[in-house]
């Protein structure tokens, strides 16, 4: 704002230094430098009518000072006025090559945006009896264009969810984030598991690479993490593929990370083809679940430290899901003082519930063999 509000006072702070300078310099100092530099230094940041002003203001001022030291008419104050009123021409011609190149690309980022906000809308805020919440935060303050994704439906099998990241940045990003939601949307009504789920986002990004001719010219993978609620069940499955694990927000204030019992690639680089396999935990009443990209994570302040938020969310109790991605943003903020390098996608979803459930009764299940979570994750 500082900034901002110097720039606005410098045309005309040039014009009434000009004069200063004029008046107390001798005869042999000429101030026209200043008064031309004035419109020029308007025209990228005023209106025409203001640069065009600023720029007579200019040239009234050397009429102004010669006329009061007897010098006009004649050739000097001619030529200085000829010189700033050129200049102030000039000014006015940048000034709308300057204000053409911002309207069209202002309207370059409505198009990004709207395609953006259609690819990429508002969840409900309750899905299957759940409470839910979305953010996109952009690193810049004034772009909606990324590879960051989300969805969540509410299916036949219970709630799906997934949030992923693209390789890339920009409209071909945008293209990448569409086929993956397009194929999550109808996968998820289609598909019978997760795992089928995950296949066909594989085989959707398969398709698009070889129509595009290679997976480098199609941003090459996706990292994503797949959820699914079943309807009355108390339990969530989870498909990882190579994404940040979600996190498990206790009603207690407790949290844990939902760390899968085998790694897998992300989407599109699976070159072995190796079957999905979920894990499954439990989500108990007043239990929120929490997916973010790494855009989060890799927050850092201004010492490079990383944010990490299973430790800052520790202990914190929220209402809802929309009051913790509010309070997880704004963290965010402060904590890199507003400077963000990568944008970040954040998916909450609540199971409501007063209770205070026992840590310990959350179990990890994996092929079907309850385990506690305080144990690493092994192979079954």
């Amino acid at each position: 704002m500082g900034s901002r509000r110097f720039v606005r006072v410098l045309p005309a702070a040039m014009i009434v230094g000009g004069a200063l300078f004029d008046y107390f310099t001798p005869p042999a100092f000429t101030a026209v430098p200043m008064f031309a530099a004035a419109p020029l230094i308007a025209a990228p940041f005023f209106g025409l009518g203001a640069t065009l002003r600023i720029g007579l203001a200019g040239v009234v001022a050397i009429a102004a000072m010669r006329l009061s030291t007897g010098d006009l008419p004649g050739a000097v104050p001619f030529i200085e006025m000829l010189t700033v009123f050129t200049v102030s021409c000039q000014a006015a011609v940048i000034n709308q090559v300057v204000r053409r190149g911002n309207d069209q690309l202002a309207s370059a980022r409505i198009i990004a945006e709207t395609a953006m906000r259609a690819v990429l809308p508002a969840p409900p805020e309750r899905i299957g009896g759940l409470q839910v919440a979305a953010r996109y935060e952009a690193a810049q303050a004034d772009e909606f264009v990324g590879g960051d994704l989300y969805a969540a439906a509410e299916t036949p099998y219970g709630v799906r969810l997934v949030l992923g990241d693209v390789r890339g940045k920009g409209l071909d990003a945008v293209g990448a984030v569409a086929v993956v939601i397009g194929a999550f949307r109808e996968a998820a009504e289609q598909e019978k598991s997760l795992e089928g789920v995950a296949q066909r986002l594989e085989r959707a990004l398969a398709r698009e690479s070889v129509r595009r001719g290679n997976l480098d010219a199609f941003e090459g993978f996706v990292t994503a993490v797949l959820a699914e609620i079943p309807p009355g069940a108390q339990g969530v499955r989870v498909v990882n593929r190579g994404h940040p694990d979600p996190l498990l927000l206790h009603g207690d204030g407790a949290v844990e990370a939902l760390t899968p019992s085998e790694p897998a690639l992300p989407l599109g680089m699976d070159l072995e083809a190796r079957p999905d396999r979920s894990d499954e935990w439990e989500l108990p009443a007043g239990g929120t679940l929490l997916f973010y990209t790494d855009g989060l994570t890799e927050a850092r302040d201004a010492d490079g430290v990383f944010y990490d938020p299973a430790e800052r969310l520790r202990g914190r109790l929220f209402p809802g899901p929309e009051e913790l991605l509010s309070a997880l943003t704004d963290d965010v903020r402060r904590h890199t003082g507003g400077v963000s390098t990568d944008d970040m996608a954040l998916l909450a979803v609540a199971r409501p519930g007063r209770g205070q459930p026992d840590r310990r009764r959350t179990v990890k299940i994996v092929k079907g063999a309850p385990r506690s979570v305080t144990e690493g994750p092994r192979s079954a």
